[in-house]
């Protein structure tokens, strides 16, 4: 019922095609392969193989699609798992359809997608994970400008870059730049590492 659901609202939404569906992680990588689609929509739920083994093959195809997990707020340690394995971010699974089409076209467009609602649980069940923050890390702060510095934020709260550009009043290709810069400087790995940085240095109570 919810791939039905997920399935049609996608395939309404201008620039978007539904190229297929598949009811079991295998399948799906099987799907992958042959339709060769820029995002896999993937539960963390499913038969024969569940999203998170689905990840690593679907990561090692020729294109390499972005891999955009579906999840439920009590599945925390699979949703860290996935990200872990390459997953470029997560959904609740009731989020609106605005939201959803949203995260697919960001997905598409090489972005990161958290979910509001849920990124301060993961970021501080991540946090538990490391040591205590460092003066290191408040060296890699220091070296961002402000702007930078609100990006990160930003990026702490989980937000996209459409929202970070429509928070500060900036252009997407503006955010994207930052981004690129606050990762250089900080010598993070990704969105989701940023994140963890901006909790870890205090930008984010």
């Amino acid at each position: 019922m919810i791939r039905a659901a997920v399935g049609m609202i996608l395939s309404h939404a201008e620039g978007i095609e539904v190229v297929a569906e598949a009811g079991d992680g295998r399948t799906a990588v099987e799907e992958a392969a042959t339709h060769h689609p820029d995002v896999v929509l993937l539960d963390v739920y499913m038969p024969v193989h569940d999203g998170l083994a689905a990840i690593p093959s679907l990561l090692a195809l020729d294109p390499v699609p972005r891999v955009l997990m579906l999840t439920t707020f009590g599945t925390d340690d699979n949703v860290l798992t996935a990200l872990r394995e390459g997953a470029c971010g997560f959904l609740l699974k009731n989020e609106g359809p605005e939201e959803l089409i949203r995260a697919v076209r960001a997905a598409a467009a090489g972005d990161s997608v958290l979910s509001p609602q849920v990124t301060g649980v993961v970021v501080t069940r991540m946090i538990q994970g490391f040591k205590p923050a460092v003066p290191e890390l408040d060296e890699r702060i220091a070296r961002l400008t402000s702007r930078e510095r609100q990006v990160l934020t930003l990026l702490g709260e989980g937000l996209p870059n459409q929202d970070i550009a429509d928070r500060l009043g900036i252009t997407l290709g503006t955010v994207k730049t930052h981004v690129e810069a606050v990762l250089d400087k900080t010598g993070a790995t990704g969105r989701v590492q940023a994140a963890l940085l901006a909790h870890r240095t205090g930008l984010i109570a």
